[in-house]
């Protein structure tokens, strides 16, 4: 995820993905149509026959991969095919994907661990912020949003920054981004010495505010592989929890048989690998804020970027 528009380039395998989006929109349309069949359907006393059709449609549809209200106790783990795209880039024995899918785990991130993460978030956040509804906090480059472009918060905020934040909110981030690398290392079987953290890295808050910039436009369909060419596994560490504080704000892979979501909740962690297998959105936040920390690994040395420290 990020808070820049996407642009896809016309070239065999973007048609692809076009098709990917171009299909979703039918399904939508068509769904609109399913339900005015319903409706005339229940006007008529047929309900066996709308109950069917309601289910077999709608799992066409859309597929929840995991709820809000589901607590896992063990990875839930989905394979997916590879695409082409890491074929452009150079390979890294151990760690570029040939095992490829996603995965989400509600066992990596306590609560508390959650919590204080969010606390964190809020604190940087305040400072400044987005003029529309997507603000990021970069505690890697010091990025933070404030109004239509960008800062550098160590530098605007460098007399107050060690009250807003402290060594003890540093040290739980770099651990809790290092267990997400275990886990991804874990799942598809990767050298976890040949992984690298890379950038951006940031924590993102996002609400219904409408956009003001390209940048509060987090809302597009992308890969992270073609937006980012540095990408080779994209995980998400989920800050706050859909239905109970924000609506919408749903993470979709756009799959090309239907949409398949991950309904966001506080500690659950959601990683895949980056190409355009797992082709991706998130949904228009409704009402509320959504929280969350997007965590972005390399197998290129060349794009590697240290843990933050304090300064």
């Amino acid at each position: 995820m990020t808070a820049q528009r996407r642009g896809i380039s016309k070239n065999p395998e973007s048609s692809a993905i076009e098709k990917k989006i171009k299909r979703g929109n039918a399904q939508r349309q068509a769904s609109s149509w399913r339900g005015n069949v319903i409706t005339l359907l229940l006007l008529a006393g047929v309900t066996g026959l709308v109950s069917w059709m309601y289910f077999t449609w709608t799992d066409d549809l859309t597929h929840t991969l995991v709820s809000r209200n589901e607590i896992l106790t063990h990875p839930r783990v989905f394979t997916v095919e590879c695409s082409e795209d890491y074929k452009k880039y150079k390979r890294f024995t151990g760690c570029t994907p040939t095992k490829c899918g996603r995965a989400i785990s509600d066992s990596v991130v306590t609560l508390e661990e959650a919590q204080k993460l969010r606390r964190l978030a809020e604190r940087g956040l305040s400072l400044a912020g987005s003029d529309g509804g997507a603000s990021i906090l970069d505690l890697h480059s010091g990025a933070l949003s404030m109004g239509k472009q960008f800062v550098n918060i160590y530098k605007y905020f460098k007399n107050e920054i060690r009250d807003v934040f402290t060594e003890e909110d540093f040290e739980l981030y770099r651990d809790v981004r290092s267990r997400i690398q275990k886990a991804i290392t874990e799942t598809f079987g990767l050298d976890s010495k040949q992984m690298y953290l890379t950038k951006p890295t940031f924590f993102s808050r996002i609400n219904s505010t409408s956009a003001k910039t390209t940048h509060d436009e987090y809302w597009h369909p992308h890969i992270d592989k073609e937006t980012y060419g540095s990408f080779d596994y994209t995980s998400l560490l989920y800050l706050s929890d859909y239905g109970l504080e924000f609506g919408g704000g749903r993470f979709v892979f756009m799959d090309p048989s239907s949409n398949r979501t991950v309904e966001p909740r506080a500690g659950r962690v959601s990683f895949f690998s980056s190409g355009s297998e797992n082709l991706h959105h998130v949904e228009k936040v409704t009402w509320g804020t959504r929280y969350a920390i997007t965590v972005s690994f390399t197998c290129d040395p060349d794009y590697a970027i240290d843990n933050p420290s304090l300064p």
